[in-house]
């Protein structure tokens, strides 16, 4: 099989994608390539939040050029729909110059628009994120939860009734008339993509990569990453930003439930990374990033066997 054009990585927060990206492009640059790394993150995207985020730092970048992380300001929103045309552009562009894109995420959703075409939902009417909002802040996530169920049974059923976010943006797409009945198949779990793909999925051994979890909180916060949330509310974040993990809690300062919140998002991390159709999953556990971007460049050079 021929190597693919896209080398693509997806993992828990945590496990170390940025550290292994490095590590491949070093690698894929003995072989004559000109790797670059495209952000596959929801976050990642804001200047501002670079430390909450752990987005690329100039040292980072300095060894691995990064696209599409800080380019967008706090008080911006923003959509998968935007990040699927900027990356599109992105990795086209890439390839057509000749170097060799790394896309790099942890955010599902972003990873599936950046490799295949989909067909997303527009972002709300003007005014109804902020309508449900308030709703939520009166009533709670389980009362909003039973609406929804109420309403769309079948939406209900795909998500937590302690998930604010996605209940908010359940109902905010039933007003706008955009939620139907899922198909027999999601275009999220389908091995469409618009240029042959290596997509790789990380995965470490679960109290391992919680001590890793831990210990990345504790770095952000003596870096300095809750006077960067509190700056970043002072000047009016978005509610997209605000989705930030850890951004709620240290503006609370409570950093135990960062912790908390952050285990848990590693958790549905995981579970979507088992449901990408082909998908090659490395076990990091006690490996060094320079020992996993080995046996990734391996199967690249393999065409992926």
């Amino acid at each position: 099989m021929p190597r693919a054009d896209v080398i693509a990585l997806f993992g828990p927060t945590g496990i170390g994608k940025t550290e292994i990206a490095i590590e491949l492009g070093r690698a894929l640059r003995r072989l004559g390539e000109r790797p670059v790394a495209v952000s596959a993150d929801a976050l990642q995207v804001y200047s501002g939040l670079e430390t909450l985020t752990g987005a690329a730092d100039a040292h980072e970048r300095s060894q691995l050029d990064h696209r599409l992380i800080s380019f967008l300001p706090i008080d911006a929103a923003f959509s998968a729909g935007q990040y699927a045309e900027l990356a599109h552009a992105e990795i086209d562009a890439l390839l057509e110059a000749g170097d060799r894109p790394i896309v790099v995420g942890g955010t599902g959703l972003y990873l599936r628009a950046a490799l295949t075409d989909l067909s997303l939902r527009p972002p709300p009417a003007e005014g109804a994120r902020e309508r449900w909002i308030a709703e939520l802040e009166r009533r709670g996530p389980q009362a909003l939860h039973a609406v929804l169920r109420e309403r769309a049974p079948w939406a209900a059923d795909e998500v937590e009734a302690n998930d604010r976010q996605r209940v908010v943006r359940a109902l905010e797409l039933l007003d706008a008339g955009e939620l139907e009945p899922p198909a027999e198949e999601s275009q999220l779990w389908t091995a469409d993509v618009r240029h042959p793909t290596l997509l790789v999925g990380l995965a470490m051994e679960r109290e391992q990569l919680y001590e890793r979890i831990d210990a990345r909180v504790d770095r952000m916060v003596a870096a300095g990453a809750a006077e960067e949330v509190r700056r970043a509310n002072a000047a009016g974040a978005s509610a997209t930003a605000r989705k930030a993990l850890g951004f709620a809690e240290l503006l609370a300062g409570d950093v135990d439930a960062m912790r908390r919140r952050t285990r848990n998002y590693a958790r549905r991390q995981l579970t979507w990374m088992r449901k990408l159709a082909d998908v090659n999953v490395i076990d990091t556990t006690d490996r060094s990033a320079s020992e996993v971007a080995e046996e990734i460049l391996v199967s690249w050079v393999r065409g992926g066997e």
